[in-house]
């Protein structure tokens, strides 16, 4: 009997379920910085000031179920909104499943660890500046957002001696 293959292989996104659906964000928080936009040219900024509604230190949302009551221009993503959205970041598994690349390394469904993202370097855990306290965003632009993340690798495992084995 051959392996099945991971729920999200080979699929539309409008297919998932809402756990599978929910099951894709890496918990990044790359998607929950504030970008701007130039009003004249359309070019897109991406900034390193977080929503208030994220928490800095798990890059969770502080209350998801009601988010959009507290930020109502919080973007609910739909398999829609992915086709026609420019910011979303390229490591995004939403972004990437819709283009038909596979999910990296660190996505906690492929590492099945949620840390992994944080410990990868891959999130905005150390980076992003709360909202709260950033002054004028244009003052928080940065291009890493929307770059392709360089993470660090994991260290590889360290082989057990023999007289180690259980």
């Amino acid at each position: 009997m051959s392996p099945r293959a991971p729920f999200w292989v080979g699929r539309r996104l409008d297919d998932f379920t809402a756990e599978e659906w929910e099951s894709l964000c890496d918990g990044c928080g790359r998607c929950c910085l504030h970008k701007l936009r130039d009003e004249d040219s359309g070019a897109l900024s991406f900034t390193e000031v977080a929503c208030r509604q994220l928490d800095l230190a798990t890059c969770r949302c502080r209350d998801y179920t009601h988010r959009r009551e507290c930020v109502p221009d919080c973007v609910s993503l739909t398999p829609r909104e992915i086709a026609t959205v420019d910011w979303l970041p390229p490591s995004c598994a939403y972004r990437l499943i819709a283009e038909g690349k596979p999910l990296a390394w660190w996505h906690p469904l492929i590492s099945g660890d949620a840390g992994s993202v944080h410990r990868a370097g891959v999130s905005v855990c150390g980076r992003a500046v709360d909202e709260r306290r950033a002054g004028p965003f244009e003052h928080h632009i940065v291009d890493w957002p929307g770059r392709m993340p360089r993470p660090r690798r994991p260290a590889p495992a360290i082989p057990r001696r023999k007289e180690e084995s259980p």
